[in-house]
């Protein structure tokens, strides 16, 4: 089934300075040597990301037109001046870091400038954009570079219908060449994607956790997939997009993370959008466990769960 939505129907931006990020704040995670740190993330106001993804609702917060240089080391440091230190820095731009109509290549020196004393440093990029802009900026920075690529899903048939302009293939060649300059990788994946039934979406999710350690990943995270956007909510009238249900965020995360072979992350942000029970609360604490600690606590026991609520089933 098609589907068609028009580029007016999915609402205005919301308004943002150019000056300033649109948001930034401390958060804590596991890192690589199994200790929760500090992790300071800054949220960029940019130019609109070009790959229109129908699930994104980032759009919301970015501008029409790319800002000036300078604006860029502007906004990070307008944030770190009002954030707590930490040695681990994430810059997300709804967008990608090294996209020319995005971020100035011009502040790349300024901003390599800016992150010494980091030891870790975290953009997010499409795979198009991996290549020598990229792997000079991680050559000139002090820190680690990890870039952060939306995989979403490994299942072919799915991720075209994404309009994200990548495929699978695409995404381990990017991710061959971060490893081949020392460059970390980091994937989201999606839990919950349209275009294949729920228990379809729970498998494919664990396969693109497969599919993304065989890239090289070095953390996974899991979203749970979200309405919201036009293009979205246009699936859910025609039966091709449920909301995951949190016991199905709970069993991809256990299964990343019983797998070993990195760091893997469920998405709280948010996930109270999910709770459909009692016992939600105490679900979504125990993926914070998880998260802090890469370990699988015993499961919630809710005599009050049925079937309606997925986690009997």
């Amino acid at each position: 089934m098609t589907f068609s939505v028009s580029e007016s129907s999915r609402g205005a931006k919301n308004p943002v300075d150019p000056r300033v990020p649109y948001g930034f704040f401390q958060e804590h995670e596991i890192g690589a040597e199994g200790r929760v740190e500090a992790v300071n993330v800054v949220l960029l106001t940019n130019r609109e990301c070009p790959f229109r993804c129908i699930f994104c609702d980032l759009w919301k917060n970015t501008l029409d037109h790319r800002v000036e240089p300078g604006a860029i080391p502007g906004q990070i440091r307008y944030a770190l001046e009002r954030l707590p230190a930490a040695q681990t820095i994430k810059l997300y731009n709804a967008g990608s870091f090294f996209d020319g109509n995005a971020i100035p290549p011009e502040d790349d020196e300024v901003l390599c400038r800016m992150l010494r004393g980091m030891r870790t440093v975290v953009v997010e990029s499409h795979p198009a954009f991996v290549g020598e802009r990229c792997f000079r900026f991680a050559d000139k920075l002090s820190a680690h570079l990890q870039v952060a690529m939306g995989l979403e899903t490994a299942n072919p048939r799915v991720l075209a219908r994404l309009r994200k302009g990548m495929t699978p293939e695409s995404f381990a060649v990017a991710a061959a060449a971060l490893r081949a300059h020392g460059i970390g990788l980091r994937a989201f994946i999606i839990v919950g994607l349209p275009f294949q039934s729920r228990s379809e979406a729970v498998e494919w999710a664990m396969r693109s956790l497969d599919f993304a350690f065989d890239c090289g990943a070095e953390v996974c995270t899991i979203i749970p997939a979200r309405g919201g956007t036009a293009q979205m909510e246009a699936l859910r009238q025609t039966g091709e997009f449920v909301e995951p249900l949190l016991v199905d965020v709970e069993r991809v995360t256990e299964y990343g993370v019983q797998l070993g072979r990195g760091i893997v992350l469920a998405d709280l942000w948010d996930i109270e959008r999910l709770f459909v029970c009692t016992c939600s609360t105490e679900r979504a604490g125990r993926l914070d466990v998880i998260n802090r600690t890469q370990k699988v606590p015993p499961p919630v026991e809710c005599p009050q769960c049925t079937g309606s609520c997925g986690y009997l089933q």
